[in-house]
């Protein structure tokens, strides 16, 4: 597989750091939220003996800049447009894509405007809330969310996220975390650099994803099978709905991976094996 090499990358208006290992086609994978390229690091090296496996940090988080001030709002289609450039400048042909949660967003809007680089597509639990029967509601509560980051900061901004993301009932708990004990040197520091992006989020991604409407026309008229994944222990929380809301509007069947929202992260080897039978089968 060779060892993992890492450069940036210049796109209009930002400098993208990416990582880039293993041989065969090329899979693109997007981080969502405040988490970057090593957050698929289990991922990608459990797939890097099949795909040349791309992941990067979103513009204005951990290691990828901004040429100047963030924008008050980072849009979903200038995200996409970040993950247009890395195909554009390492593949010659369409590639596989894996999106996680807001990456999820990110994934589907590539496939809805570029739609000839992508062969076929993964969204783990894309948060369209605006999908939902109770989307309203579920927007009204991530208001509040930044809402409470402008007036009281970070800190109660942040418990009051992690809240939203717990299940109305007994169906399950919030999204487990990776066992901190357990981790390298290397992916205490990316936990760290993840923590400081989350004022990133708030300040700028945040009202974004409130609003955003996924493109189900663009998404049904490209030639591009979409997998639509949820977790098996995330049954009940709004990304998870949200997503089986997304797979109906599309007529396409939920793909279950081990774990919740974070699954990606506790069960990298699980995680990537239903990926990989998901693009065997497009």
């Amino acid at each position: 597989m060779g060892a993992t090499k890492a450069d940036t990358l210049k796109v209009p208006g930002a400098t993208l750091y990416y990582e880039v290992r293993g041989s065969g086609p090329l899979l693109l994978m997007i981080p969502g939220g405040p988490a970057d390229a090593s957050t698929f690091e289990g991922v990608a090296e459990a797939l890097a003996d099949r795909y040349t496996v791309i992941s990067f940090d979103n513009r204005g988080t951990s290691r990828s800049t901004l040429d100047g001030p963030p924008p008050e709002t980072l849009s979903i289609e200038v995200q996409s447009d970040d993950a247009h450039h890395v195909l554009k400048a390492f593949a010659t042909e369409p590639a596989y894509v894996l999106g996680c949660s807001g990456g999820a967003l990110t994934a589907l809007d590539l496939v809805a405007r570029y739609p000839e680089q992508v062969r076929a597509v993964v969204a783990h639990e894309p948060p369209a809330m605006t999908l939902l029967p109770d989307g309203e509601r579920w927007q009204a509560t991530f208001q509040d969310v930044y809402d409470t980051y402008v007036s009281e900061g970070l800190g109660p901004a942040g418990q009051k996220f992690m809240a939203t993301l717990a299940v109305e009932g007994e169906e399950s708990a919030p999204p487990q975390m990776p066992d901190m004990s357990q981790m390298s040197p290397e992916m205490l520091e990316a936990m760290g650099r993840m923590q400081a992006n989350t004022e990133f989020l708030f300040a700028h991604q945040l009202r974004t994803t409130i609003n955003h409407v996924p493109d189900v026309a663009g998404l049904k008229a490209a030639s591009t099978p979409v997998f639509v994944a949820v977790g098996e222990g995330s049954v009940g929380q709004m990304p998870h709905q949200a997503g089986l809301a997304l797979g109906e509007r599309l007529g396409a069947a939920p793909v279950y991976v081990p774990g919740d929202h974070q699954g990606f992260a506790t069960h990298p080897g699980g995680f990537a094996e239903v990926v990989h039978k998901s693009f065997q089968e497009s």
